[in-house]
This record gives structure tokens, sequence and C-alpha cells, in this order.
């Protein structure tokens, strides 16, 4: 099906996108699963491209582009012909944009040029073990000491958590549920350690890592925006990391499809191919029909975010969707492989368990059905 949202110069930037992808990170992807991370030279290749934090300004030596669209092409290229285990959304327009929006002159002039060159990788520490999708749960506590605070505690299932240079941290500052700052913690700062990196099923070229904050004294020229602010600026976030997500998840299951649909035409049994045996058909074609349907209302949700319309409601919308179909197309595609896609050889067998984390990262699908439902009026509190 044709996508009516593209222009000739989004065009153009894919062809060049996927240039990119296809000879300078795609030949690394094995080595870098092998090792558990990406080379830090991946992150100044994409910054020598201009493919890193295209939204910055000119000054700090970004290229000024609002337009999601060109992040979604992105997204696209790396699950085609990259390595989704490089992070480079998260790291651009996930973690930077806290920078870039809530950090002082000083704090973007100091990071944000470095981060767009590559030279300066991000992460972002929430997750702790009793505090997943519930942020009131997070234990980690930063107490004022004059001109700094003093952070202690641990964090979990942090990305880029061995190569990231600067994490934006989630801490606890008072004791009311929602009294939480943003703090950034510099690599080699003093009672600051990386834990594990955590072996995981899927996406094994992206660093996964425990963190650990003990006595850091963190600079109040470290702490991004009002220090009780950070529920409120989490909250202003997640609207566009849950449209990254459902990017990422339905390109993924576009690209499972596309490598069953050849492997069916191909691969024979019984004396004919087996895309010729009608079950396969019928599941080629639900497949088909529900791709199609899922990316028309992902591509009007990156209209609606491009005019600054994206409710936190849609976003969810759109997560949810897309990430259950990854989650079902890639299961329906392993099973039309057969025995082939439980073997590592086949790309069908990475598409289904790097898909796995799409239904619980950026919000689990249990969190997204509870926020459109209480969209609803459907709210428990005020039912009952």
């Amino acid at each position: 099906m044709r996508r009516r949202l593209f222009t000739a110069e989004h065009d153009l930037f894919r062809e060049q996108a996927r240039r990119f992808f296809r000879e300078r990170i795609g030949p690394h992807a094995e080595r870098w699963r092998e090792q558990g991370h990406v080379d830090r030279d991946a992150f100044r290749w994409a910054g020598e491209q201009g493919y890193l934090l295209m939204w910055a300004p000119e000054a700090y030596g970004g290229a000024g582009i609002s337009d999601f669209r060109f992040e979604q092409i992105l997204c696209e290229e790396n699950v085609r012909y990259g390595e989704p285990g490089f992070f480079m959304t998260t790291h651009s327009r996930l973690i930077a944009p806290y920078i870039g929006q809530l950090g002082t002159a000083e704090q973007r002039s100091r990071w944000l040029p470095a981060c767009i060159r590559g030279e300066t990788i991000l992460g972002i520490a929430m997750t702790e073990p009793d505090a997943g999708s519930d942020l009131a749960g997070i234990r980690a506590r930063a107490t004022q000491q004059g001109n700094h605070w003093v952070l202690n505690g641990s964090k979990t299932y942090i990305s880029n958590g061995q190569i990231a240079d600067l994490f934006i941290v989630v801490a606890r500052v008072g004791d009311a549920t929602h009294q939480l700052g943003l703090f950034l913690v510099e690599g080699a700062m003093a009672g600051f350690q990386r834990g594990r990196n955590l072996k995981k099923i899927g996406l094994h070229a992206q660093d996964t890592s425990e963190l650990f904050f003990d006595n850091v004294l963190i600079p109040g020229g470290n702490v991004l925006g009002e220090p009780t602010g950070a529920f409120r600026y989490l909250t202003r976030f997640l609207a566009e990391e849950r449209l990254l997500s459902a990017t990422i998840s339905l390109a993924s299951a576009q690209c499972a499809f596309d490598e069953t649909l050849e492997f069916a035409k191909q691969r024979r049994a019984f004396g004919r191919p087996i895309g010729a045996f009608q079950n396969s058909r019928f599941k080629f074609a639900d497949m088909r029909t529900q791709l199609d349907a899922a990316q028309s209302f992902l591509d009007a949700a990156v209209i609606e975010h491009n005019d600054g319309a994206l409710s936190p409601e849609l976003a969810a919308e759109v997560k949810l969707l897309c990430s259950e179909l990854e989650g079902r197309v890639s299961d329906d595609c392993l099973q039309l492989h057969g025995s082939a896609g439980y073997m590592r050889e086949y790309r069908i067998s990475r598409f289904y368990t790097d898909g796995r984390i799409s239904r619980i990262y950026a919000g689990t699908s249990e969190i997204m059905r509870e926020i459109i439902g209480r969209s609803l009026g459907l709210d428990e509190r005020k039912l009952l």
C-alpha cells in the first residue's frame, strides 16, 4: 500500500539512510551480537551523517529538523538493514530531548554538541527492581547538601548501560509520591558503578545493565529542570517514546513478513512450495491486511505528532496495536518457517526474540490498556 505521508525529500533521505545502515551498520551486527554491545564508533558514524539529534538547533551542530518522519525513516531502515540493537533513536529522541527542552543554556552548550557528534552516548535510568511502569515505587534518593546533591540507590535494565557516558537518573527527592528529580550523572563520577551487562533472550547487540550509586556527589548544575518536577517531565515525553516504540515494532513485523513470504515461495514440502498451501495463503492474507491497517494508523499518528496533537491516549493505542501485532506476526512467521525458524541462522528467529520486549518497554500492554480504558470514562475510582 502506498504511504502518502512522505515527500520526495523523505524518499531521498530514505535512500541515503538505507545505504548507511546497509554498508556501515549491518556488516558489524553479528559481531556486536556476540560481544553484547555495539561499538562506540557506531554512534560516531551516525553523527557524521547528521542522524543524531536531528531536531537540535544548528547552533549546537544539529540540523534543526523537527519533522518526526525523518526519525521514522531511520527507525525503519535500521530495523531492515542495520541492527535493531543499535539504540541510536533512544539516544537521539528518547533521552536527548530532556536536555534540549529542560536544560539550561549552559547545559545545552555543554552536552548537546558532543551528543550530536556521537562522542557522548546517552542513557536514562528510571527502572528499578521494584519500580518499572510504576514510577511511584522509585527508591533511589537524592539529598541536597548545599550546592550539591548526594545520590544513592540502584537501577536495572538500563539501555546503553555499558557504553553510555552520561545518564539521566530519576531519583526521589522527597517523601511525597510524585517528588522526583532528574539528575545528570557522568560516567567518571566517584561512587558511580556499572554492574553486569545483563543477558537477554533478544536484542543481543544492545547492552542492558545494572547501575549503582553510592554517595555520588552531583553538582547543582547537573540537575535538569525543577528538582521536584521529574514526574511531570516524564509524562510529557512518554507520547513520543510510545510512538517510537510503535514505529520500530511495526517495521520489525513488516520485515518478518517479507522474509517469510520469500521463504514460503522457495521452501518446498510435499512436492510444492509451502506458500502454495491454502493455510499459508490465508496466514499471509491476514498478516498483510493487519500490517497495512496498522501502518495507516501509525502514519496518521505521526502526522498528529508533527502537528503537536498526539494525545497520551492515541499514543497508547498505536503502541498497543503495533507491539501486539509484532508479536503475532513474528510468531506466525516463525511457525511458517518450521524447524528452520528455530535456528539462529535464520533471521526470523531474531525478529521473534527481539520483538518480545516490545510489549513490555515504553509501558506494558497492560498499562496501555489501562490508559485507553480510563480515557473512555471507565475509571474505577469514579465508577465505584
